[in-house]
């Protein structure tokens, strides 16, 4: 009796650490576009904006787990911002990061560099052209 107790102890034990624990996150995708869904993914793909438009940028990662995105917007090779985002998932999920400029971007090539945890997974190139109209 004492044994099937400390069995059973034993399998609750490793159920609730299991229960608990959440891995590392993986990237899944990355999307750029200048409109977001309602479940954080981009709505609009494209890598071509106005200089007046928002663009966006969905980290989408395949499991539960939990961690922090990153990203590193570049114009050219000088970093213009760094957000972060400390995220948890039950199952897959989207984290979404904008740049916007009230005054307009200038025309160009920009990149977003994109990690969990620290660690680089993927890079996105863009570009700003045109007036803010056309």
């Amino acid at each position: 009796m004492a044994f099937a107790m400390r069995v059973m102890f034993a399998a609750l034990t490793l159920t609730a650490a299991m229960a608990c624990s959440d891995g590392p996150l993986e990237l899944a995708n990355l999307q750029i576009g200048r409109s977001l869904n309602q479940d954080h993914s981009v709505g609009s793909v494209t890598t071509l904006f106005k200089p007046n438009e928002t663009v966006y940028v969905a980290v989408q990662t395949n499991a539960a787990g939990k961690g922090t995105i990153s990203v590193k917007w570049k114009f050219g090779g000088q970093v213009i911002d760094e957000p972060s985002k400390t995220v948890s998932f039950d199952g897959p999920g989207s984290t979404e990061f904008h740049l916007q400029n009230s005054g307009g971007f200038p025309p160009g090539d920009y990149s977003v560099d994109v990690f969990i945890d620290g660690q680089p997974v993927g890079t996105r190139a863009f570009k700003v052209g045109g007036s803010p109209t056309s």
